[in-house]
């Protein structure tokens, strides 16, 4: 058999090799280490060191048991001691995240260059490795390494991540000492980590920068609207585009709508959407999720869903950001309008998404579409989502399923203050305020610690109890936890003693309020109203205007509620026709249900009728304002003008009992006994429950409760009080046989 000759060899080993660098060069990894596996079949060395970098650089991208292989091989023909082929092996190792092989290679180089220690960096940062790779960083300073200009950008980067703001300090300093200042990029990269540690000096950077770019911008813009500086933001923003000719991209514009929102600034919103259209930056998915939150905090839903419509591409982010926009301001059939259209799409309800369903579900009071949340909560794995579960503990109390809210609370290992806030809140909510309170204690006991929320919500579980007692430790509480102070706090602790009847303890609460606001001063003047002090009520109103505030639209219908309560029609009056003039409050549908009853009760039923006949065409009489007129009917014997206003209370609340009560009560008492039975037998048929009265009697600071119909002998010396209530009956010259309490049992 004859072999080639040497020449020969040489010349088909020369052919092989060109082939090997033309297929890495166009980036064809398996043609190429299929031909390198061919040639080792013929020929046993590759006498061309050069070309099995590329063959590593190959297995990088297709196998790593293939680059296991070639390194035994390289090892073998000793190959490994070459910088080219160390450097490639190391690459190889860094790439498949087997740094510890890549270190080993690294020590067995004889001769390291500025490719060894940069891999061995980078591949330790690009890894998330971010303390190793700056130890390396540093060990190859002193080894004399010359970092080149990404290196420097990913050490900056690193440390930013990392918050070493100290070893941040350093390498800025290594920056300005060996001429990388100058690199826009590193300039960049050190705007960045200022920004997140200090933008006074970040500013300072910023200013002495030679020449900035449009990402040395939108970072600069970025970091003030994340820092809560939102006008500085926008004054920069307007630097931008207007002096320094510099064009906004996606990335700077994001900020802009970011500080927008914060400011709640349409105007400039909207000025900004117009530049947006300008640049053609309309399709940018981004830009698009960020003007539909812009307008959606604005409050200008219209806008938000035009965005949302027009958008060429969606995301999950769209969409959510479009069904919060119209939760958060109260749009919740459209809301659901656009969850159903989502379902038909390629989009899948995340966690966002189900709390947003979950509020929907809270607002119109939909158990069974809460439970219906639930199951797919489960079947998505999404219940160790706090967010989630939180929302759904908050949508079952509020849809009155307490018990299951509960249930899911006993289930967590550990709630946090929110669950605990929220559980106190629910039973609260549906009438059990002192196992609210019982929640509370248990909070106490585990050592979780309240925030004002919890105390708030602690204070109105109280404020229903109507338990002085408890009141009392409330706020103690309250003081104790150095959270009496706060104004919303010391607000709920004013309301609490006015609903247990102590107005002397809620003047002294109020008056250690030290900033007052609006919604403090509303409160004290509902807690003088609700405790028949009208005159104290109006004195206070006088008293806060000197103090330089304006009664709001909830001040005001706490005075005329004050009013109507205390009898005083004239000053009632007075008020309200004062209200837009004086105070720029335009009378709502409650000021208006609230004069109605100030008038009734007073008997002025003609006036009071007219004045409901002459309330805004986008105003229309709510069924207590007709219940109040009935009220009033029955107690003037008026049952003309009450018929018509029992029509109008049924045709509203047909499933209230009240309605039907007063105005069985009220023909009855006008001696209208055919019409008082139908009314009765109208409300069986229709299977409307009775929901009881009751009245609260404080004894030794306990809250007695008394409902209507309740049997005197269930209740502790319950003969003596039935034997008090028939003298008040026979004093009020009731006739027991008229005693509609127990019409329809």
């Amino acid at each position: 058999m004859r072999f080639p000759t040497t020449s020969l060899w040489s010349l088909r080993l020369h052919t092989w090799n060109l082939r090997v660098k033309e297929l890495s060069k166009n980036g064809k990894w398996q043609e190429l280490f299929s031909h390198y596996h061919e040639t080792k079949k013929v020929v046993v060395d590759l006498n061309d060191p050069s070309v099995y970098p590329l063959v590593v650089k190959a297995c990088s991208n297709l196998s790593y048991i293939h680059g296991r292989l070639v390194h035994a091989c390289l090892v073998k023909q000793g190959y490994e001691s070459f910088t080219s082929i160390g450097n490639a092996l190391m690459d190889f190792y860094m790439k498949w995240r087997f740094p510890d092989s890549a270190v080993a290679v690294f020590d067995d180089c004889i001769c390291r260059d500025s490719v060894s220690w940069n891999i061995m960096i980078q591949g330790h940062l690009d890894h998330g490795t971010l303390g190793e790779g700056l130890w390396w960083f540093y060990k190859a300073r002193v080894a004399g390494f010359e970092p080149n200009n990404s290196i420097l950008v990913l050490v900056i980067q690193a440390c930013r991540c990392l918050g070493a703001y100290y070893e941040g300090l350093q390498v800025h300093g290594y920056i300005i000492r060996s001429g990388f200042w100058a690199v826009q990029s590193v300039q960049n990269s050190l705007l960045s980590m200022y920004v997140d540690a200090d933008m006074e000096c970040a500013r300072k950077l910023f200013d002495e920068m030679c020449e900035r770019d449009v990402i040395s911008w939108s970072v600069m813009i970025g970091g003030y609207v994340q820092s809560e500086e939102a006008f500085s933001g926008l004054r920069l923003f307007r630097q931008m585009v207007s002096g320094f000719k510099n064009e906004p991209d996606g990335q700077s514009l994001v900020s802009v709508l970011k500080a927008c929102t914060n400011l709640r600034d349409l105007t400039m919103g909207r000025m900004v959407h117009g530049l947006v259209i300008y640049r053609g930056l309309g399709c940018d998915l981004f830009v698009g999720n960020s003007l539909i939150d812009m307008y959606a905090k604005c409050k200008d839903t219209d806008s938000a869903f035009k965005v949302f419509s027009e958008m060429p591409q969606k995301n999950k982010v769209s969409w959510n950001s479009a069904l919060s926009g119209l939760v958060v301001n109260e749009k919740y059939s459209e809301a659901l309008s656009l969850f159903y259209s989502m379902g038909k799409g390629v989009n899948e309800a995340d966690e966002i998404t189900l709390v947003n369903i979950l509020q929907i579900c809270k607002c119109f009071v939909h158990p069974m579409e809460c439970k219906s949340v639930h199951c797919v909560i489960l079947r998505r794995a999404f219940e160790s989502n706090e967010l989630v579960l939180n929302s759904l503990i908050d949508a079952y109390s509020k849809c009155h399923l307490v018990e299951l809210a509960w249930k899911l609370f006993n289930d967590m290992k550990k709630p946090d203050v929110v669950l605990w806030s929220t559980m106190i809140a629910g039973f609260t909510l549906c009438g059990r305020p002192l196992e609210a309170i019982s929640v509370f204690q248990e909070m106490n006991q585990a050592q979780e610690k309240p925030n004002a929320i919890t105390i708030i919500n602690l204070l109105e579980a109280c404020s229903v109890a109507t338990e002085l007692s408890s009141s009392k430790w409330a706020h103690g509480i309250a003081i104790r936890r150095g959270l009496a102070a706060e104004v919303a706090v010391g607000t709920a602790v004013v309301d609490m003693y006015a609903k247990c009847g102590a107005i002397e303890a809620s003047r002294k609460a109020f008056d250690q309020i030290s900033r007052k606001n609006i919604v403090s001063w509303s409160a004290m003047v509902a807690a003088y109203g609700m405790n028949g002090l009208a005159h104290e009520a109006l004195a206070l109103v006088a008293e806060m205007k000197l103090g330089g505030l304006q009664p709001n639209a909830v001040t005001t219908l706490s005075v005329l509620s004050a009013c109507s309560h205390g009898g005083l029609v004239e000053e009632g009056l007075s008020f309200f026709n004062s209200m837009v003039q004086d105070h720029g409050v335009e009378p709502a549908l409650e000021h208006y249900s609230c004069m109605v009853d100030m008038l009734a009760r007073a008997g002025e039923l003609d006036i009071a009728i007219d004045l409901i006949n002459q309330m805004p065409d986008n105003l229309k009489a709510t069924a207590s304002a007709w219940g109040a007129l009935l009220s009033a009917c029955r107690s003037y014997g008026n049952t003309e003008l009450g018929a018509g206003a029992t029509s109008r209370i049924l045709e509203l609340e047909p499933q209230n009992s009240a309605g039907y009560l007063l105005a069985s009560s009220m023909y009855a008492a006008g001696g209208l006994w055919v019409e008082s039975s139908g009314t009765r037998r109208l409300a069986k048929e229709r299977g409307v429950k009775v929901v009881a009265g009751n009245s609260l009697v404080h004894v030794d600071n306990k809250a007695c409760k008394f409902i209507a119909g309740e049997k005197a002998q269930s209740r502790p010396r319950g003969s003596e009080v039935n034997i008090i209530v028939k003298q008040i009956h026979n004093c009020m010259k009731f006739d027991e046989g008229n005693d509609f309490l127990g019409i329809f049992e």
